[in-house]
């Protein structure tokens, strides 16, 4: 049963998630956290961090990696786990599969149509929206800890969040260079 509910789950996401991945990230977090329970919001983090070093797009990649941890989790097999993979990630690609080969034709007919175009325009501030939105459920305490646990650890976190922020949006250093620093200062967290 579980498989049919993880295979709806990330069928819907991807028909109605646009913008990419950066885009999904809030809706997948939002089922698999918030509606189903499979997995806690640091696991969830901990799939984020890992589908952003791994290459691939990061909607897919997370996706692989709670369709595991989710199905690893209700059964603790390995091999369940590798089963929920296949079906989260078929699952979030087969809908974009499916409309890119009915819809292929028509757009490159009427892609410069005002219709078209306006739509594109509707849906820009809703990608930005959930780019941001995704961005601030990740600000929560499990990244940053609390000044009432740990003022070091909080300091740390913070110091490594509006580094990152401006190394790699004014300073324009390399992004991979960026996520080596903050792992390196990430480590000074564990003590």
């Amino acid at each position: 049963m579980i498989y049919l509910t993880l295979f709806y789950t990330f069928f819907i996401i991807g028909l109605f998630g646009f913008g990419g991945g950066y885009g999904i990230v809030s809706l997948i977090q939002h089922e698999v956290v918030r509606n189903h329970h499979w997995l806690t919001s640091s696991e969830f983090t901990n799939i984020l961090a890992i589908s952003q070093m791994t290459p691939g797009p990061i909607g897919i990649n997370s996706a692989t990696y709670c369709g595991y941890t989710a199905l690893h989790n209700s059964t603790g097999s390995m091999l369940m786990g590798i089963l929920g993979s296949i079906t989260a990630t078929v699952a979030l690609v087969l809908p974009s599969l499916i409309l890119m080969i009915l819809i292929s034709k028509m757009f490159l007919k009427y892609m410069n149509s005002n219709v078209v175009q306006s739509v594109f325009l509707g849906l820009r501030p809703a990608i930005v929206g959930l780019m941001a939105a995704a961005t601030l459920l990740l600000c929560n305490r499990e990244n940053f800890n609390s000044p009432d646990v740990s003022s070091w650890h909080f300091g740390v976190s913070l110091f490594i969040f509006v580094a990152t922020l401006i190394g790699v949006k004014y300073k324009h250093i390399n992004p991979i260079r960026m996520i080596a620093y903050a792992a390196f200062a990430g480590l000074l967290l564990l003590y």
